[in-house]
């Protein structure tokens, strides 16, 4: 269903609505009592990335660094959803602030979500809006549109969101053969879920090269729509996390044409973030319960 949106949008009124926003902080970017750690954070994205990278080792990726992963480990970290949780796990690791880089048996064990929300809240610390995006990446597996979350930021200077892979680091770049700037991700290598989803349905993608592991297929698709609808909202969920919603079983023609809506608002430029967030506000159901993290 094509989004019918009445009346001129003023872009320079919106944007500003929009950087105002995601300069805050929502629940999960949150450090909380942990804020200290982040005495002596640097002021532009590269250099945040880099810290980032300091603090975490991708489950998927550790073998690379020469650390074999404990099953207990792996768990215990991954189920981590907010940054001051994360932050004080960081901080049972290695007590030094986060500036200072740790040794790779160190690190929190993370996924790409965790990565960027990282990196969002301490870029919303130093009063830079960001924000996370849900989508699937293209630069994984050769033909497959693999689930992935990446960041992006307000570039003062040029005016725009630069969207930024903070988990690829040299090691991962020379082993995925990256050959784009991960600090500044080109058009098409990443895809916001809602355009794949719109790609899905015209046929252009094949909705079964979509996923990760062993889930495939368009109702993943579907999910991760929902799930990059509540991140502009700044509820930045675990990539697995679903609501009634995502696990309903017999969706009708209603449903399917409110994802589309979603798919369409997510993708349709800042101009439309009011359109969005009322979107999300006025459908209760695209969001998660009140006492879902209890």
């Amino acid at each position: 269903m094509a989004v019918k949106v009445e009346g001129t949008i003023n872009i320079k009124v919106n944007l500003n609505a929009v950087v105002r926003y995601y300069r805050r902080h929502g629940v999960m970017t949150q450090p909380g009592k942990y804020a200290e750690m982040y005495q002596g954070l640097p002021d532009n994205a590269p250099e945040l990335v880099e810290v980032v990278q300091g603090l975490l080792i991708h489950v998927f990726h550790a073998h690379r660094y020469g650390v074999k992963l404990d099953q207990e480990r792996v768990k215990r970290d991954l189920s981590l959803r907010r940054t001051e949780d994360m932050l004080a796990r960081i901080l049972e690791l290695d007590d030094r602030l986060v500036t200072s880089k740790r040794d790779f048996d160190k690190r929190m064990v993370a996924n790409c979500r965790d990565y960027s929300v990282l990196m969002v809240s301490m870029l919303r610390h130093k009063g830079i809006p960001a924000r996370t995006r849900c989508g699937f990446g293209t630069y994984f597996t050769p033909d497959k549109y693999e689930d992935h979350w990446v960041c992006e930021y307000w570039d003062r200077d040029q005016k725009r969101f630069v969207r930024v892979d903070a988990q690829l680091d040299e090691v991962q770049k020379t082993a995925l053969k990256i050959v784009f700037d991960p600090l500044d991700i080109p058009p098409g290598v990443f895809l916001p879920a809602g355009r794949v989803m719109q790609l899905c349905r015209r046929g252009i993608i094949n909705p079964t090269q979509c996923g990760i592991l062993n889930m495939w297929g368009l109702w993943f698709v579907r999910d991760n729509v929902l799930r990059d609808l509540m991140a502009l909202n700044k509820l930045e969920l675990m990539p697995w996390d679903c609501n009634d919603f995502m696990q309903k079983r017999d969706r009708t023609p209603e449903d399917e044409d409110l994802v589309d809506e979603v798919a369409d608002m997510t993708t349709a430029g800042d101009g439309f973030f009011p359109h969005m967030r009322q979107l999300y506000k006025s459908h209760p159901e695209l969001g998660m319960p009140r006492d879902w993290m209890h």
